[in-house]
């Protein structure tokens, strides 16, 4: 295939030397796409809350349709990056393979229940190093994603760098609830950066986070766009918003700009004539146009091309989607049957969890309740620490899709709930 000037063999280095095949038509972007793709834990993601518990009904998104919808925005930036920019060309891209990689994967991490999972999870593992879902996306691409083995798929460096968007290392913001990688896997961090060092200007936390390759801020773009255009499409469908709120709420912001209010009246439009889909869709085209590439320079730039680009986001767009998403987390996300779904997601994984660290972390039993896979014990037996037993743990819950939860909860709590013939 052509050669793609924008990228080197530093971008598509990997930790571990993968083995090369006679005959290889794919590129190396294609294998961590299609590595993805095939992964069981992919496929976990169809039963994963992205706004409403999976399974409620058939046509809200969850965290796969989510995945591949962000997937699609992030080709199709490409394109028009391409279109547009005239310091790309036909042999000088943004690779849509690794940008599509990158989305496919960004919420491989995300534990069952959604937000919810993950805030809880974090809680309970505070003692043992923080959960966190990036981080644990960046956990699973590297060393679980093929659990047979307890390997990871040996990623690219691009691949790595597009996928993480904070670089923090939880030691060095110890009181942050999110957005940190665990302590553990600095050596990927250092992989990643090419073992080049933070300048001191990039501050652990929010600036260092803010530092990003050109395929990570489209990713994300993506996924702002995805989520905040279709979280109120499902807010809609669902009942949680129609016009009568949406005009209350408006009304009881006492703020919002004549754009925001315009906006407030498509949305209304929309739902009286019945065409939300179609409307809301019309605006996904707009996010794709609405990016542009302007010139960087930092530290990684004289090593690679993906850091001598930021993506510019025009600020009608960019406020568009702040207004939805501020729309969904008011009158759907902190509605009182969502809080009280959350409520339940925070008890059946704290009751859970509770169960498996007096088992498995507290105490290394070598004989006891087998309550986790033979595997998992092994390894856990094998463990360093209680912070490493702990990891194992949290791995196996982080796991669990919204359904498999559930049924754990009952087999060791609901007395009337398990026989022989329950699914495992």
């Amino acid at each position: 295939m052509p050669a793609n000037r924008f990228y080197t063999s530093f971008d598509f280095e990997t930790l571990a030397s993968r083995s090369a095949y006679a005959g290889e038509y794919r590129s190396p972007f294609q294998i961590d796409r299609d590595r993805i793709i095939h992964s069981s834990a992919f496929r976990r993601l169809q039963n994963k809350t992205q706004v409403f518990l999976s399974g409620e009904y058939d046509f809200y998104r969850t965290r796969l349709t989510h995945s591949i919808e962000v997937a699609q925005i992030g080709r199709s930036i490409c394109g028009w990056l391409t279109q547009q920019s005239q310091s790309l060309d036909d042999d000088c891209f943004i690779d849509s393979d690794l940008v599509e990689s990158a989305c496919l994967s960004h919420d491989l991490g995300h534990p069952p229940f959604g937000h919810a999972g993950e805030r809880t999870l974090h809680h309970l593992m505070a003692p043992y190093g923080g959960f966190e879902g990036n981080a644990q996306t960046l956990r699973i691409l590297t060393q679980t994603l093929f659990s047979e083995g307890r390997s990871g798929m040996d990623p690219t460096r691009a691949l790595l760098d597009g996928v993480l968007k904070y670089k923090t290392l939880q030691a060095e913001t110890p009181q942050a609830k999110h957005h940190y990688l665990y302590n553990e896997q600095e050596r990927w961090l250092d992989f990643t950066l090419g073992c080049q060092a933070f300048p001191l200007e990039l501050t652990p936390g929010p600036v260092r986070n803010s530092f990003r390759s050109i395929e990570c801020q489209i990713m994300d773009w993506a996924d702002d766009t995805a989520y905040s255009l279709n979280d109120i499409a499902d807010g809609i469908h669902a009942g949680f918003i129609n016009v009568q709120r949406l005009e209350r709420w408006a009304e009881e912001q006492g703020d919002l700009s004549e754009a925001d209010l315009a906006d407030v009246a498509f949305l209304c439009k929309a739902v009286r004539e019945n065409r939300v889909e179609g409307r809301l869709n019309r605006l996904i085209g707009e996010c794709i146009r609405a990016t542009k590439l302007v010139p960087a320079a930092n530290f990684l730039s004289q090593s690679t091309r993906r850091h001598q680009h930021a993506l510019e986001i025009n600020p009608v767009q960019r406020r568009r989607a702040d207004l939805h998403k501020k729309i969904a987390l008011e009158l759907v996300f902190l509605s009182p049957q969502l809080q009280q779904l959350d409520h339940k997601a925070d008890f059946i994984l704290t009751r859970v969890f509770g169960v498996l660290q007096e088992r498995y972390i507290d105490t290394v039993q070598p004989r006891g309740l087998h309550l986790m896979p033979a595997s998992i014990e092994k390894e856990i037996q094998a463990a360093a620490d209680a912070s490493a037993r702990a990891r194992l743990v949290c791995d196996w819950i982080a796991n669990m899709t919204d359904h498999f939860a559930f049924r754990t909860y009952r087999r060791l709590f609901d007395a009337d709930f398990g026989s022989i013939t329950d699914f495992v």
